[in-house]
């Protein structure tokens, strides 16, 4: 096969505003199993975001956004649902600041002959393909952004921002997670930065500058904590586990540490199909957390589904609710202007 025969089915983002989901969730949450645990989890959702005390934190570990997942966060961000985002850097770069570029997610097929893509530069996400040269010109896009900034540590919300700065005057796409951010004072933090596209285009841009740009993942610590701080009261929408799940968590610890008597996450969901057996911090369950003084056990809800599954009818079921309409946007970002 042809390269242009293995890129030619994009991946469609679903549309959360085009789709009601409210019966459906409804209709669940009178059900059993999976069921009932998704419908639990948008109903914990919507009560944090009726909750005026309650600042709403997403966590986003995987690759959903490449699966067709990306424009939920959007409109999450939009909204007025999100008010700060801890990411793997995948999700941030590789995913979306990809498709900002004008770039492309393809359908693939996990059943294929992965020496064959290798030969014709392509990458693979299970049955996503990406195109690895597209992929090298966002590794080169993040070192130009370096390049142009004073030479010091920056935290990753720091150079997310820069990021979103960038796309709105080189964007191809208005629909960018970054950029939404950005214009919405809604801050990304992304702990493993490094762990991504981002880590190539820095690294380019340190071997060619002897001072140079690094990123200080202490100081997005010590920065998330500072909205946890900030918001007192807090709720966690977390897809996926990983750092971004413990990162989040630990905000409660790290404020307890600098002195500061800060409640427990109040509201939580977690959406993973990771094993608890295994004692793994990204399937730890919420209940687990508590014992850590993370989370409150009151309103949690885990469920067990690949997130494409579920996330767009949890989604989908708060924005026709229309309750987001009333909130207060907390623009985070302008803490550490």
């Amino acid at each position: 096969m042809e390269k242009h025969d293995l890129l030619k089915d994009e991946i469609q983002h679903i549309d959360i505003k085009a789709i009601d989901s409210t019966e459906i969730i409804e209709a669940m949450g009178r059900m059993s199993f999976s069921s009932r645990a998704t419908a639990n989890a948008a109903f914990i959702l919507e009560k944090m975001i009726t909750d005026p005390a309650c600042a709403i934190i997403l966590t986003i570990a995987g690759s959903a956004s490449a699966a067709g997942c990306m424009n939920i966060f959007i409109d999450m961000v939009r909204s007025n649902m999100v008010d700060a985002i801890v990411a793997t850097g995948a999700s941030i770069v590789d995913m979306d600041f990809f498709e900002a570029l004008g770039f492309k997610h393809y359908r693939g097929t996990p059943d294929i002959d992965d020496k064959m893509l290798r030969d014709n530069y392509i990458d693979r996400i299970y049955d996503t393909y990406i195109d690895e040269k597209q992929l090298q010109v966002c590794d080169r896009t993040i070192k130009e952004i370096a390049d142009t900034l004073p030479p010091r540590a920056y935290s990753s919300r720091e150079f997310i921002a820069k990021m979103g700065e960038y796309l709105l005057q080189n964007g191809k796409k208005h629909d960018s997670l970054v950029r939404a951010c950005y214009e919405t004072d809604v801050p990304v933090f992304c702990p493993a930065f490094s762990d991504s596209s981002a880590g190539f285009g820095l690294v380019l841009h340190q071997a060619e500058n002897k001072n140079h740009v690094s990123i200080d993942s202490v100081k997005d610590f010590r920065e998330l904590t500072q909205v946890k701080i900030n918001a007192q009261k807090s709720g966690l929408f977390m897809v996926g586990g990983g750092v971004p799940k413990n990162f989040a968590q630990d905000t409660v610890i790290c404020a307890e540490v600098l002195g500061q008597d800060v409640p427990m996450h109040e509201y939580a969901v977690q959406i993973t199909v990771a094993d608890v057996r295994d004692g793994a911090c990204s399937s730890s369950t919420l209940k687990e957390a508590s014992s850590w003084g993370k989370v409150d056990t009151v309103s949690e809800q885990m469920v067990f589904a690949e997130a494409t599954t579920v996330l767009p009818l949890i989604a989908s079921y708060v924005y026709h609710r229309g309750s987001w309409k009333k909130r207060t946007p907390r623009r985070f970002s302008r803490l550490f202007k």
